[in-house]
């Protein structure tokens, strides 16, 4: 089974009723999966944007996720901890992490390297996935997000894709 068809049969019977994404050549085989499925796809223009539409995926009793690169964490933060944290809202971000080893694009660098940090300091937990096999509790985080409601961030690295193929 292709890494793409795995995350999104984790995602679809995690009960993800909405995908919000943005574009990203690494995240392009889960969009292209997702949007054989039944699951609800929404294109966003900027990372913001879906936070508030997230909020509302939530308030209408859905189980919403954000799939974007990395470098829209930083384009987020004022939305992600003045509405979806300070309320309490569950909120499933999966981003590629961009930046790291083998990335061709110089400015992609720079926030692909304080992610981690970033993340530690907004007390948004999260886990970096480099190989399959840690997608085997991915399951588990998606539940204790809804359960919790709380935020949780999933960082895809390149190295993922590279190991399944």
């Amino acid at each position: 089974m292709k890494i793409d068809e795995r995350i999104v049969n984790i995602i679809e019977s995690a009960g993800i009723d909405v995908v919000l994404s943005l574009p990203c050549n690494l995240l392009s085989g889960i969009m292209a999966e997702i949007n054989s499925r039944e699951i609800k796809h929404v294109p966003l223009c900027r990372e913001e944007e879906g936070i508030g539409i997230a909020a509302g995926v939530v308030l209408a009793g859905k189980r919403p996720m954000i799939l974007m690169q990395n470098s829209g964490l930083g384009n987020c933060i004022n939305a992600l901890m003045s509405l979806t944290a300070l309320y309490e809202m569950p909120l499933l971000i999966l981003m590629s992490h961009r930046g790291g080893e083998g990335e061709q694009i110089s400015a992609q660098k720079p926030m692909g390297a304080i992610v981690p940090s970033l993340l530690d300091t907004m007390k948004i937990g999260y886990k970096s996935i480099s190989v399959s096999e840690d997608l085997d509790t991915l399951d588990v985080d998606i539940k204790e997000t809804f359960e919790q409601n709380k935020i949780f961030a999933v960082l895809l690295k390149r190295e993922l894709w590279h190991e399944a193929n």
